[in-house]
Protein backbone atom coordinates (compact mmCIF):
# COMPACT_ATOMS: atom_id res chain seq x y z
CA UNK A 1 0.00 0.00 0.00
CA UNK A 2 1.19 3.25 -0.87
CA UNK A 3 2.83 5.87 1.88
CA UNK A 4 2.38 9.25 1.75
CA UNK A 5 5.75 11.40 3.47
CA UNK A 6 5.52 14.58 4.08
CA UNK A 7 7.61 17.75 4.50
CA UNK A 8 9.65 16.57 7.95
CA UNK A 9 10.34 18.99 10.54
CA UNK A 10 14.61 19.12 11.10
CA UNK A 11 15.02 22.18 13.49
CA UNK A 12 13.00 23.30 16.29
CA UNK A 13 12.58 26.57 14.37
CA UNK A 14 11.54 25.34 10.99
CA UNK A 15 8.12 26.54 9.16
CA UNK A 16 8.87 25.12 5.80
CA UNK A 17 11.45 23.37 3.85
CA UNK A 18 12.77 23.87 0.34
CA UNK A 19 14.05 21.03 -2.09
CA UNK A 20 17.39 21.78 -3.00
CA UNK A 21 17.59 18.71 -4.80
CA UNK A 22 15.93 15.16 -5.68
CA UNK A 23 17.96 12.14 -5.31
CA UNK A 24 15.29 10.02 -7.05
CA UNK A 25 12.80 10.42 -9.95
CA UNK A 26 9.26 9.60 -10.22
CA UNK A 27 9.18 5.70 -11.07
CA UNK A 28 13.27 5.18 -9.83
CA UNK A 29 12.91 2.15 -6.95
CA UNK A 30 13.43 3.08 -3.38
CA UNK A 31 15.21 1.12 -0.25
CA UNK A 32 15.33 2.14 3.11
CA UNK A 33 18.01 4.56 3.79
CA UNK A 34 18.05 5.51 0.05
CA UNK A 35 18.42 9.39 0.02
CA UNK A 36 15.43 10.78 -1.55
CA UNK A 37 16.18 14.34 -1.45
CA UNK A 38 18.07 16.93 0.16
CA UNK A 39 16.43 19.17 1.94
CA UNK A 40 17.26 23.12 2.92
CA UNK A 41 15.95 24.24 6.33
CA UNK A 42 16.77 27.95 7.81
CA UNK A 43 19.79 26.40 9.53
CA UNK A 44 21.29 24.26 7.14
CA UNK A 45 20.85 21.52 3.95
CA UNK A 46 20.35 18.13 4.97
CA UNK A 47 20.34 14.76 3.66
CA UNK A 48 16.09 13.39 3.56
CA UNK A 49 16.34 9.22 3.84
CA UNK A 50 13.33 6.93 2.80
CA UNK A 51 12.66 4.97 5.70
CA UNK A 52 9.61 2.63 3.41
CA UNK A 53 10.78 0.49 0.17
CA UNK A 54 8.78 0.57 -3.16
CA UNK A 55 8.92 2.70 -5.96
CA UNK A 56 8.47 6.76 -6.09
CA UNK A 57 5.27 7.66 -7.42
CA UNK A 58 4.59 10.98 -6.88
CA UNK A 59 6.70 14.36 -6.12
CA UNK A 60 4.54 16.78 -4.00
CA UNK A 61 7.18 19.29 -4.36
CA UNK A 62 9.76 20.09 -7.41
CA UNK A 63 13.42 20.82 -7.16
CA UNK A 64 13.93 24.24 -5.85
CA UNK A 65 10.75 24.82 -4.52
CA UNK A 66 9.25 25.40 -0.93
CA UNK A 67 6.49 23.79 0.96
CA UNK A 68 5.10 23.61 4.04
CA UNK A 69 6.48 21.35 7.41
CA UNK A 70 3.46 18.23 7.05
CA UNK A 71 2.53 18.93 3.61
CA UNK A 72 3.14 16.07 0.46
CA UNK A 73 6.22 15.58 -0.35
CA UNK A 74 6.64 12.74 -2.02
CA UNK A 75 4.43 8.85 -2.51
CA UNK A 76 5.73 5.65 -2.28
CA UNK A 77 4.41 2.43 -2.97
CA UNK A 78 4.04 -0.60 -5.51
CA UNK A 79 4.70 0.04 -9.14
CA UNK A 80 0.94 1.12 -11.13
CA UNK A 81 -0.48 1.55 -7.85
CA UNK A 82 -3.39 3.92 -7.95
CA UNK A 83 -2.53 6.82 -5.93
CA UNK A 84 -4.96 9.76 -6.91
CA UNK A 85 -6.99 8.89 -2.92
CA UNK A 86 -3.62 10.03 -1.34
CA UNK A 87 -2.90 13.36 -3.37
CA UNK A 88 -6.18 14.81 -2.24
CA UNK A 89 -5.89 18.19 -4.05
CA UNK A 90 -2.87 18.25 -5.77
CA UNK A 91 -4.06 16.59 -9.12
CA UNK A 92 -6.95 19.11 -8.58
CA UNK A 93 -5.05 22.57 -8.65
CA UNK A 94 -3.01 20.76 -11.89
CA UNK A 95 -6.29 20.28 -13.62
CA UNK A 96 -7.43 23.95 -12.41
CA UNK A 97 -4.57 25.13 -14.17
CA UNK A 98 -5.27 23.68 -17.48
CA UNK A 99 -8.76 24.68 -16.95
CA UNK A 100 -7.41 28.43 -16.43
CA UNK A 101 -4.82 27.89 -19.24
CA UNK A 102 -8.08 26.87 -21.78
CA UNK A 103 -10.19 29.72 -20.22
CA UNK A 104 -7.25 32.60 -20.38
CA UNK A 105 -6.97 31.04 -24.29
CA UNK A 106 -10.05 32.38 -25.75
CA UNK A 107 -9.92 35.82 -23.25
CA UNK A 108 -6.36 36.35 -25.06
CA UNK A 109 -7.95 35.73 -28.54
CA UNK A 110 -10.81 38.17 -27.60
CA UNK A 111 -8.58 40.67 -26.03
CA UNK A 112 -6.47 40.45 -29.10
CA UNK A 113 -9.31 42.31 -31.72
CA UNK A 114 -9.68 45.15 -28.96
CA UNK A 115 -6.54 46.22 -29.73
CA UNK A 116 -7.95 47.31 -33.64
CA UNK A 117 -10.76 48.83 -32.09
CA UNK A 118 -8.59 51.90 -31.16
CA UNK A 119 -9.19 53.94 -33.85
CA UNK A 120 -6.62 54.62 -36.32
CA UNK A 121 -4.39 57.85 -35.48
CA UNK A 122 -5.26 57.62 -31.95
CA UNK A 123 -2.60 57.27 -29.26
CA UNK A 124 -3.61 56.38 -25.56
CA UNK A 125 -1.11 57.97 -23.17
CA UNK A 126 -0.82 56.11 -19.71
CA UNK A 127 0.21 57.45 -15.65
CA UNK A 128 3.69 57.74 -16.31
CA UNK A 129 6.07 55.82 -13.71
CA UNK A 130 7.94 59.33 -12.66
CA UNK A 131 9.57 57.13 -9.25
CA UNK A 132 10.90 54.35 -8.78
CA UNK A 133 8.57 53.95 -5.78
CA UNK A 134 5.54 55.25 -7.21
CA UNK A 135 2.48 53.41 -7.42
CA UNK A 136 -0.25 55.73 -8.67
CA UNK A 137 -0.85 59.23 -9.52
CA UNK A 138 -2.54 62.45 -8.99
CA UNK A 139 -3.50 65.14 -11.61
CA UNK A 140 -2.20 68.20 -9.97
CA UNK A 141 -3.47 70.49 -12.55
CA UNK A 142 -4.32 70.18 -16.07
CA UNK A 143 -2.42 72.27 -19.15
CA UNK A 144 -4.39 71.12 -21.87
CA UNK A 145 -8.14 70.74 -21.92
CA UNK A 146 -10.35 68.39 -24.07
CA UNK A 147 -10.85 69.53 -27.53
CA UNK A 148 -7.62 71.67 -27.34
CA UNK A 149 -4.95 71.08 -29.72
CA UNK A 150 -1.88 69.19 -28.27
CA UNK A 151 2.10 69.49 -29.63
CA UNK A 152 4.81 67.10 -29.49
CA UNK A 153 6.67 68.67 -26.20
CA UNK A 154 3.44 70.72 -25.09
CA UNK A 155 2.49 70.53 -20.65
CA UNK A 156 -0.38 67.88 -20.86
CA UNK A 157 -0.64 68.34 -17.03
CA UNK A 158 1.17 68.12 -13.25
CA UNK A 159 1.36 65.27 -12.28
CA UNK A 160 1.52 64.38 -8.23
CA UNK A 161 4.20 61.31 -7.20
CA UNK A 162 4.76 60.10 -3.99
CA UNK A 163 7.78 62.30 -4.33
CA UNK A 164 7.22 65.39 -6.50
CA UNK A 165 4.83 67.26 -8.57
CA UNK A 166 6.60 66.88 -12.04
CA UNK A 167 5.84 68.11 -15.37
CA UNK A 168 4.50 65.50 -18.15
CA UNK A 169 5.07 66.41 -21.77
CA UNK A 170 2.63 64.90 -24.91
CA UNK A 171 4.80 63.03 -26.94
CA UNK A 172 1.97 63.32 -29.69
CA UNK A 173 0.82 65.85 -32.20
CA UNK A 174 -3.18 65.97 -32.26
CA UNK A 175 -6.38 66.70 -30.05
CA UNK A 176 -7.16 66.05 -26.53
CA UNK A 177 -9.99 63.79 -26.61
CA UNK A 178 -10.52 62.46 -23.32
CA UNK A 179 -9.05 63.23 -20.10
CA UNK A 180 -8.91 59.54 -17.93
CA UNK A 181 -8.35 61.39 -14.59
CA UNK A 182 -10.15 64.52 -13.16
CA UNK A 183 -8.17 67.53 -12.29
CA UNK A 184 -6.93 66.38 -8.27
CA UNK A 185 -7.68 62.61 -8.84
CA UNK A 186 -5.38 60.20 -8.30
CA UNK A 187 -4.95 57.11 -10.81
CA UNK A 188 -2.69 54.00 -10.49
CA UNK A 189 0.53 53.71 -12.71
CA UNK A 190 -0.25 52.46 -16.50
CA UNK A 191 -3.84 53.43 -15.78
CA UNK A 192 -5.50 55.59 -18.78
CA UNK A 193 -4.44 59.16 -18.16
CA UNK A 194 -5.36 60.96 -21.81
CA UNK A 195 -6.01 60.30 -25.09
CA UNK A 196 -5.14 61.73 -27.97
CA UNK A 197 -5.70 61.37 -31.98
CA UNK A 198 -7.31 63.87 -34.79
CA UNK A 199 -10.47 66.04 -34.52
CA UNK A 200 -13.83 64.43 -33.78
CA UNK A 201 -12.54 60.98 -33.48
CA UNK A 202 -15.06 58.73 -30.77
CA UNK A 203 -12.79 57.46 -28.09
CA UNK A 204 -15.95 56.73 -26.50
CA UNK A 205 -15.51 52.76 -26.17
CA UNK A 206 -11.53 53.07 -25.65
CA UNK A 207 -11.28 51.45 -22.05
CA UNK A 208 -8.58 51.08 -19.54
CA UNK A 209 -7.77 47.04 -20.71
CA UNK A 210 -7.16 48.39 -24.05
CA UNK A 211 -4.44 50.99 -22.44
CA UNK A 212 -2.70 48.38 -20.46
CA UNK A 213 -2.81 47.00 -23.61
CA UNK A 214 -1.09 49.66 -24.96
CA UNK A 215 1.27 50.77 -22.44
CA UNK A 216 3.31 47.68 -22.62
CA UNK A 217 4.13 48.11 -26.22
CA UNK A 218 3.47 51.36 -27.70
CA UNK A 219 6.70 53.20 -25.56
CA UNK A 220 9.12 50.58 -26.71
CA UNK A 221 7.62 51.54 -30.56
CA UNK A 222 7.34 55.11 -30.00
CA UNK A 223 11.11 55.13 -28.81
CA UNK A 224 12.32 53.19 -31.41
CA UNK A 225 10.44 55.46 -34.05
CA UNK A 226 11.66 58.43 -32.12
CA UNK A 227 15.44 57.26 -32.82
CA UNK A 228 14.86 56.60 -36.02
CA UNK A 229 13.61 60.15 -36.77
CA UNK A 230 16.21 61.75 -35.02
CA UNK A 231 18.72 60.00 -36.74
CA UNK A 232 16.58 60.70 -40.34
CA UNK A 233 15.66 64.39 -39.49
CA UNK A 234 17.85 67.09 -40.23
CA UNK A 235 19.44 68.86 -37.10
CA UNK A 236 17.72 71.90 -36.65
CA UNK A 237 19.58 75.04 -36.25
CA UNK A 238 19.87 76.75 -32.65
CA UNK A 239 18.94 80.33 -31.81
CA UNK A 240 21.72 82.68 -31.72
CA UNK A 241 19.91 83.87 -28.74
CA UNK A 242 21.70 82.85 -25.08
CA UNK A 243 18.01 81.77 -24.37
CA UNK A 244 17.67 78.02 -25.25
CA UNK A 245 14.59 76.87 -25.89
CA UNK A 246 13.79 73.71 -23.54
CA UNK A 247 10.48 72.14 -21.89
CA UNK A 248 10.29 72.75 -18.12
CA UNK A 249 11.23 68.62 -17.90
CA UNK A 250 13.59 68.55 -20.27
CA UNK A 251 15.59 70.58 -18.43
CA UNK A 252 15.31 69.17 -14.83
CA UNK A 253 16.34 65.78 -16.81
CA UNK A 254 19.67 67.68 -17.91
CA UNK A 255 20.08 69.03 -14.76
CA UNK A 256 19.97 65.54 -12.83
CA UNK A 257 22.09 63.95 -15.70
CA UNK A 258 24.57 66.93 -15.98
CA UNK A 259 23.62 67.46 -19.73
CA UNK A 260 24.89 70.83 -21.26
CA UNK A 261 21.81 71.73 -22.81
CA UNK A 262 23.61 73.47 -25.29
CA UNK A 263 25.01 70.64 -27.03
CA UNK A 264 21.68 69.54 -27.12
CA UNK A 265 19.80 69.79 -30.76
CA UNK A 266 15.97 69.95 -29.71
CA UNK A 267 13.35 67.65 -31.97
CA UNK A 268 10.63 69.59 -30.95
CA UNK A 269 8.64 72.41 -32.57
CA UNK A 270 10.94 75.52 -33.60
CA UNK A 271 14.12 73.37 -32.38
CA UNK A 272 12.69 73.18 -28.55
CA UNK A 273 14.28 70.37 -26.76
CA UNK A 274 11.73 68.21 -24.96
CA UNK A 275 12.10 65.55 -23.05
CA UNK A 276 13.40 62.23 -26.04
CA UNK A 277 16.48 64.54 -26.92
CA UNK A 278 17.52 64.13 -23.16
CA UNK A 279 16.98 60.61 -22.76
CA UNK A 280 18.42 60.12 -26.27
CA UNK A 281 21.41 62.65 -25.90
CA UNK A 282 24.71 61.13 -26.61
CA UNK A 283 28.19 62.85 -25.60
CA UNK A 284 30.28 61.25 -28.44
CA UNK A 285 27.95 63.43 -30.82
CA UNK A 286 28.72 66.30 -29.12
CA UNK A 287 30.85 68.81 -31.58
CA UNK A 288 34.37 69.84 -30.75
CA UNK A 289 33.19 73.77 -29.97
CA UNK A 290 36.01 74.80 -28.09
CA UNK A 291 38.80 73.72 -25.32
CA UNK A 292 36.90 73.85 -22.05
CA UNK A 293 34.23 72.05 -23.61
CA UNK A 294 35.98 69.58 -25.36
CA UNK A 295 38.20 68.56 -22.29
CA UNK A 296 34.67 67.99 -20.30
CA UNK A 297 33.57 65.48 -22.89
CA UNK A 298 35.98 62.86 -21.81
CA UNK A 299 34.38 62.66 -18.65
CA UNK A 300 30.32 62.13 -19.78
CA UNK A 301 31.67 59.58 -22.26
CA UNK A 302 33.56 57.44 -19.80
CA UNK A 303 30.24 56.78 -18.15
CA UNK A 304 28.81 53.78 -18.64
CA UNK A 305 25.09 52.86 -17.04
CA UNK A 306 24.91 49.86 -14.83
CA UNK A 307 22.17 47.05 -15.20
CA UNK A 308 19.73 46.01 -12.16
CA UNK A 309 20.30 42.31 -11.58
CA UNK A 310 18.12 39.92 -9.11
CA UNK A 311 19.24 37.11 -7.23
CA UNK A 312 16.55 35.31 -5.20
CA UNK A 313 16.64 34.50 -2.04
CA UNK A 314 17.24 31.64 -0.47
CA UNK A 315 15.69 29.96 2.60
CA UNK A 316 18.24 30.52 4.48
CA UNK A 317 18.57 34.39 3.76
CA UNK A 318 14.64 34.68 3.81
CA UNK A 319 14.65 32.76 7.38
CA UNK A 320 17.82 35.08 8.53
CA UNK A 321 15.85 38.09 7.37
CA UNK A 322 12.27 37.31 9.38
CA UNK A 323 14.50 36.03 12.57
CA UNK A 324 16.63 39.48 12.73
CA UNK A 325 13.34 41.29 12.31
CA UNK A 326 11.97 39.70 14.92
CA UNK A 327 14.91 40.02 17.29
CA UNK A 328 15.88 43.80 16.49
CA UNK A 329 12.14 44.94 16.77
CA UNK A 330 10.92 42.83 19.35
CA UNK A 331 13.91 43.10 22.29
CA UNK A 332 14.87 46.37 23.51
CA UNK A 333 18.24 45.92 22.35
CA UNK A 334 20.92 48.29 24.45
CA UNK A 335 24.33 48.30 23.79
CA UNK A 336 27.47 48.19 26.10
CA UNK A 337 31.32 48.80 24.93
CA UNK A 338 34.38 48.38 26.43
CA UNK A 339 37.96 48.42 25.58
CA UNK A 340 40.15 45.78 26.70
CA UNK A 341 44.17 45.82 26.72
CA UNK A 342 45.61 43.03 24.79
CA UNK A 343 49.14 42.64 25.56
CA UNK A 344 48.95 39.55 28.50
CA UNK A 345 46.40 37.91 25.88
CA UNK A 346 48.95 38.19 23.09
CA UNK A 347 52.07 36.67 25.81
CA UNK A 348 49.72 33.88 26.79
CA UNK A 349 48.84 32.69 23.25
CA UNK A 350 52.63 33.15 22.06
CA UNK A 351 53.09 30.93 25.52
CA UNK A 352 50.18 28.08 24.44
CA UNK A 353 51.46 28.26 20.82
CA UNK A 354 54.62 27.11 21.50
CA UNK A 355 53.67 24.08 22.96
CA UNK A 356 53.57 20.64 20.70
CA UNK A 357 50.40 20.34 17.91
CA UNK A 358 49.06 23.06 19.73
CA UNK A 359 47.26 26.57 17.39
CA UNK A 360 44.66 28.74 19.14
CA UNK A 361 43.19 31.92 17.96
CA UNK A 362 42.34 35.25 20.17
CA UNK A 363 38.54 33.99 19.11
CA UNK A 364 39.59 30.62 20.91
CA UNK A 365 41.01 32.59 23.81
CA UNK A 366 37.74 34.89 24.11
CA UNK A 367 35.05 31.94 23.36
CA UNK A 368 36.86 30.04 26.59
CA UNK A 369 36.98 33.47 28.95
CA UNK A 370 33.18 34.43 28.01
CA UNK A 371 31.85 31.01 28.72
CA UNK A 372 33.50 31.17 32.20
CA UNK A 373 32.42 34.62 33.06
CA UNK A 374 28.56 33.35 31.67
CA UNK A 375 29.40 31.04 34.39
CA UNK A 376 29.74 33.67 37.31
CA UNK A 377 27.03 35.99 35.64
CA UNK A 378 24.00 33.78 34.79
CA UNK A 379 21.59 36.07 34.34
CA UNK A 380 23.16 36.99 31.40
CA UNK A 381 22.66 33.44 30.05
CA UNK A 382 19.38 33.87 30.54
CA UNK A 383 15.95 33.77 28.13
CA UNK A 384 12.58 35.74 28.01
CA UNK A 385 9.89 33.55 27.62
CA UNK A 386 6.90 36.12 28.13
CA UNK A 387 5.43 35.74 31.34
CA UNK A 388 9.47 34.19 32.90
CA UNK A 389 12.70 34.26 32.38
CA UNK A 390 14.13 30.83 31.86
CA UNK A 391 17.59 30.76 33.38
CA UNK A 392 19.83 28.03 31.32
CA UNK A 393 21.72 25.09 33.04
CA UNK A 394 24.54 24.77 30.08
CA UNK A 395 26.72 27.02 28.88
CA UNK A 396 26.45 26.86 25.11
CA UNK A 397 27.66 29.03 22.98
CA UNK A 398 26.64 29.93 19.31
CA UNK A 399 29.63 31.17 17.16
CA UNK A 400 28.58 33.44 13.65
CA UNK A 401 29.80 32.53 10.93
CA UNK A 402 29.46 34.22 7.26
CA UNK A 403 28.72 31.66 4.25
CA UNK A 404 27.55 32.57 0.41
CA UNK A 405 24.09 32.89 1.90
CA UNK A 406 24.29 34.92 4.47
CA UNK A 407 25.36 33.86 8.18
CA UNK A 408 24.92 31.09 10.64
CA UNK A 409 25.04 30.01 14.08
CA UNK A 410 27.08 26.43 14.93
CA UNK A 411 26.97 25.81 18.71
CA UNK A 412 29.55 24.88 21.31
CA UNK A 413 28.13 22.72 23.58
CA UNK A 414 28.94 23.18 27.53
CA UNK A 415 31.53 25.68 26.14
CA UNK A 416 32.52 26.17 29.78
CA UNK A 417 34.30 22.41 29.85
CA UNK A 418 35.62 22.74 27.11
CA UNK A 419 39.65 22.90 26.78
CA UNK A 420 41.23 25.43 24.50
CA UNK A 421 42.39 23.05 21.72
CA UNK A 422 39.10 21.50 22.47
CA UNK A 423 37.14 25.08 20.92
CA UNK A 424 39.59 25.65 18.67
CA UNK A 425 38.96 22.10 17.13
CA UNK A 426 35.12 22.24 17.19
CA UNK A 427 35.05 26.35 15.80
CA UNK A 428 37.24 25.04 12.68
CA UNK A 429 35.52 22.15 12.18
CA UNK A 430 32.24 23.22 12.12
CA UNK A 431 33.00 26.61 10.39
CA UNK A 432 34.67 24.54 7.58
CA UNK A 433 31.35 22.49 7.09
CA UNK A 434 29.28 25.33 7.22
CA UNK A 435 30.68 27.29 4.21
CA UNK A 436 30.17 23.48 2.55
CA UNK A 437 26.49 23.25 3.95
CA UNK A 438 27.65 19.83 6.05
CA UNK A 439 26.35 21.31 9.47
CA UNK A 440 23.49 19.48 10.83
CA UNK A 441 19.93 21.13 12.07
CA UNK A 442 20.54 19.98 15.65
CA UNK A 443 24.05 21.74 15.54
CA UNK A 444 23.04 25.19 15.01
CA UNK A 445 20.30 24.82 18.09
CA UNK A 446 20.25 25.31 21.61
CA UNK A 447 22.50 28.28 22.38
CA UNK A 448 22.33 30.65 24.97
CA UNK A 449 24.55 33.19 24.05
CA UNK A 450 26.37 34.41 21.05
CA UNK A 451 29.74 35.49 19.79
CA UNK A 452 29.79 37.61 16.21
CA UNK A 453 33.74 38.33 15.75
CA UNK A 454 34.58 40.86 12.94
CA UNK A 455 38.11 41.35 13.76
CA UNK A 456 39.66 39.64 11.57
CA UNK A 457 38.37 41.81 8.44
CA UNK A 458 40.06 44.81 10.50
CA UNK A 459 36.56 45.93 11.85
CA UNK A 460 37.01 47.91 15.38
CA UNK A 461 34.13 47.96 16.94
CA UNK A 462 30.44 47.56 15.96
CA UNK A 463 26.92 45.86 17.37
CA UNK A 464 25.11 43.14 16.03
CA UNK A 465 21.53 41.88 16.55
CA UNK A 466 20.78 39.50 19.42
CA UNK A 467 20.27 35.73 18.00
CA UNK A 468 16.98 34.94 19.81
CA UNK A 469 15.86 33.32 22.41
CA UNK A 470 19.31 34.56 23.31
CA UNK A 471 19.38 37.90 25.98
CA UNK A 472 23.03 39.18 24.83
CA UNK A 473 25.35 39.03 21.93
CA UNK A 474 28.91 40.20 22.13
CA UNK A 475 30.23 41.25 19.12
CA UNK A 476 34.51 41.33 18.75
CA UNK A 477 36.40 44.22 17.11
CA UNK A 478 40.40 43.89 16.03
CA UNK A 479 43.35 44.12 18.04
CA UNK A 480 44.69 47.69 17.47
CA UNK A 481 48.17 48.82 18.07
CA UNK A 482 48.07 52.70 19.31
CA UNK A 483 49.42 54.80 22.35
CA UNK A 484 47.80 53.88 25.32
CA UNK A 485 48.62 55.22 29.30
CA UNK A 486 50.33 52.98 31.71
CA UNK A 487 51.52 53.05 34.84
CA UNK A 488 51.17 57.27 33.91
CA UNK A 489 53.59 56.97 31.18
CA UNK A 490 52.38 56.68 27.20
CA UNK A 491 53.31 53.91 25.77
CA UNK A 492 52.37 51.54 22.86
CA UNK A 493 49.52 48.96 23.77
CA UNK A 494 47.74 46.68 21.84
CA UNK A 495 43.86 47.06 22.63
CA UNK A 496 40.77 45.01 21.87
CA UNK A 497 36.92 46.68 21.85
CA UNK A 498 34.19 44.32 22.97
CA UNK A 499 30.31 45.60 22.48
CA UNK A 500 27.54 43.47 24.52
CA UNK A 501 24.45 43.80 22.83
CA UNK A 502 21.61 43.21 25.71
CA UNK A 503 17.68 42.13 25.99
CA UNK A 504 16.77 45.05 28.19
CA UNK A 505 13.83 42.49 29.63
CA UNK A 506 16.20 40.48 31.13
CA UNK A 507 19.77 41.97 31.35
CA UNK A 508 19.96 45.12 33.30
CA UNK A 509 22.62 47.93 32.49
CA UNK A 510 24.34 47.28 35.68
CA UNK A 511 24.21 43.30 35.41
CA UNK A 512 25.20 43.52 31.54
CA UNK A 513 28.47 45.29 32.80
CA UNK A 514 29.36 43.47 35.60
CA UNK A 515 29.23 40.63 32.77
CA UNK A 516 31.61 42.59 30.68
CA UNK A 517 34.29 43.80 34.08
CA UNK A 518 34.46 40.31 34.80
CA UNK A 519 35.14 39.10 31.09
CA UNK A 520 37.78 41.89 30.67
CA UNK A 521 39.88 40.48 33.95
CA UNK A 522 40.23 37.13 32.28
CA UNK A 523 41.57 38.83 28.85
CA UNK A 524 43.80 41.17 30.63
CA UNK A 525 44.94 38.63 33.40
CA UNK A 526 44.16 35.20 31.41
CA UNK A 527 46.05 33.32 34.42
CA UNK A 528 43.00 34.32 36.32
CA UNK A 529 40.85 31.83 34.00
CA UNK A 530 42.80 28.94 36.04
CA UNK A 531 40.98 30.08 39.26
Amino acid sequence: MAEVITMPRLSDTMTEGKVAKWHKKVGDKVKEGDILAEIETDKAVQDFESEIEGTLLYVGVEEGSAAAVDSVLAIIGNEGEDISGLTGGAAAPAAATEEKKSEDQPKAETAAPAAAEVPAGVEIITMPRLSDTMTEGKVAKWHKNVGDTVKEGDLLAEIETDKAVQDFESEFNGVLLKQGVEEGGAAPVDSVLAIIGPAGTDVSAVGAPKAAGQSTEKPAEQKAEAKTEEKAAPVASSSSSDRVAISPLAKKMAQDKGVDINSVQGSGENGRIVKKDIENYQPSAKPAASAPAASAAPVAVSFVQGEDTETPNSQVRNIIAKRLSESKFSAPHYYLMVEINMDKAIEARKEINSLPDTKISFNDMIIKATAIALRKHPQVNSSWAGDKIIHRGNINIGVAVAIPDGLVVPVLKNTDQMTYTQISASVKDMASRAKSKGLKANEMEGSTFSISNLGMFGIETFTSIINQPNSAILSVGAIIEKPIVKDGQIVVGNTMKLSLACDHRVVDGATGAQFLQTLRTYLESPLTLLL
